[in-house]
């Protein structure tokens, strides 16, 4: 689908469709899941599980495993999923509710009383901080809630979020596992975590890592987070300290990532080879405000189109990760990969050949209904033309509002998977 200059004929929004398409299967369950199947136990198989893909990873688990089992995973509202032997709660993202809370006590029962002889299946997935609020002792639902709305509008790194949050828990940083013990535990991990550590996706209820409580009042002091009294107080106190990875009760434990930002990177760039355009994968880790990482990717796109380097025309790059918004005033409506493409548009605002694209791999960005949007050299000029100041727009966080506008959103709906963003900029 090239003409002879090697020049794309495919629409760029159906070449970002596909792209994303490409990178979502790629971390579909169904189609890595089996490759990681434990072993059937002399006793019970129990699945517990949470994240956005915990439904989808649960029905492909259920399916693919050759003994009997029973279990209960949690999903973010709206899935209406069902997993055949295991059961599917639903509880708010990226919120917590008291349905998390809920699910956080049914997870717990699900592992109690087991043996050494018994495995414990853990599924886990990008959200599932979320998912599973256990406030400790001391501390209510409702602090908890404060406290991650606090992260949220931070703009803090997620790893530095899940630091904290699983000093604040009495289910993450490998609280559950040591609840199954003295059950095996394996943990298959879907990876939405800039560098694929497990003990950072959802805070790691099964993954154990090494930050430290004093790491997590850090955090909190260089954020500047406005935190409740009592989570200070708990953070201040030897009762929040996790147990660490060297603690013999994991010592039997097996963590596996079964699909990452990496993978879904390298099946977009094969994808994009099959349309005869050759990509160019510039990390699968990158973090930092969303409007500055999009000034540094315009920069780059700017410079193939003027000068042809450091990549030659037709170029298609690609990126993954995850950027921040730190939230002001403004109250507008949109995620972090509608941040980054209005920045995007404003930097390349008039340079007709640059196109990009930018979205969610589980289909919701941030709190709306889109996964992202797609945006060019023309964007800017477009939605002036409808009324809407893009500047203004973006110093209000309201991409969604801006990019609905000129018809640009992107929705595929919730995908059941979750390896973070996908970003493509082609230069022409």
């Amino acid at each position: 689908m090239v003409i002879q200059t090697g020049e794309p004929v495919i629409d760029p929004r159906l070449l970002f469709t596909r792209l994303f398409d490409a990178a979502v299967a790629a971390a579909d369950p169904v189609a890595t899941i089996r490759d990681f199947l434990p072993p059937r136990p002399k006793g019970r198989t129990v699945v517990i599980g949470a994240g956005k893909a915990a439904a989808a990873m649960a029905a492909a688990f259920d399916t693919a495993f050759d003994g009997p089992l029973t279990g209960v995973v949690v999903t973010r509202h709206g899935q209406h999923a069902a997993a055949g032997r295991i059961r599917v709660l639903e509880a708010s993202h990226p919120v917590p509710d008291a349905a998390g809370l809920e699910a956080s006590a049914q997870l717990f029962a699900a592992v109690q009383g087991l043996s050494a002889d018994d495995l414990v299946v853990a599924l886990i997935s990008g959200g599932g901080s979320a998912l599973l609020p256990s406030p400790p002792a001391g501390m209510s639902l409702a602090e908890e809630i404060a406290v991650n709305q606090a992260l949220l509008a931070s703009g803090a790194p997620i790893a530095a979020m899940n630091t904290v949050r699983k000093h604040l828990s009495t289910i993450k940083g490998g609280r559950l596992a040591l609840a199954a013990h003295p059950a095996k535990v394996v943990t298959l991990v879907i990876s939405d975590i800039p560098g694929d550590n497990p003990a950072f996706v959802a805070s790691g209820p099964t993954v154990a890592d090494h930050a430290s409580r004093h790491e997590a009042l850090a955090i909190v002091h260089d954020y500047g987070l406005v935190l409740p009294s009592a989570a200070l107080r708990h953070l201040g106190s030897s009762a929040a300290d996790a147990p660490r990875p060297d603690d013999p009760r994991f010592q039997d434990n097996a963590v596996h990532v079964i699909a990452s930002a990496a993978r879904s990177l390298e099946a977009a760039a094969n994808e994009a080879a099959r349309h005869g355009v050759e990509a160019v994968i510039l990390s699968d880790s990158i973090e930092g405000e969303a409007r500055d990482v999009a000034g540094v990717h315009a920069a780059i796109a700017r410079e193939i189109a003027r000068h042809g380097r450091p990549f030659t025309r037709p170029s298609l790059l690609l990126s993954g990760g995850e950027t921040t918004v730190t939230v002001g005033q403004g109250g507008g409506k949109g995620g972090r990969n509608g941040e980054f493409l209005l920045a995007f548009a404003l930097a390349v605002d008039g340079w007709a050949d640059i196109h990009a694209f930018a979205a969610d791999t589980d289909g919701i960005d941030g709190a709306g209904d889109n996964a992202g949007a797609f945006a060019d050299g023309n964007a800017a000029a477009r939605m002036r033309a409808v009324g809407i100041d893009p500047r203004a727009a973006l110093s209000r966080h309201d991409s969604w509002t801006a990019f609905n506008a000129i018809d640009a959103l992107f929705s595929p709906g919730p995908t059941g998977t979750n390896v973070n963003d996908l970003r493509a900029m082609l230069v022409r």
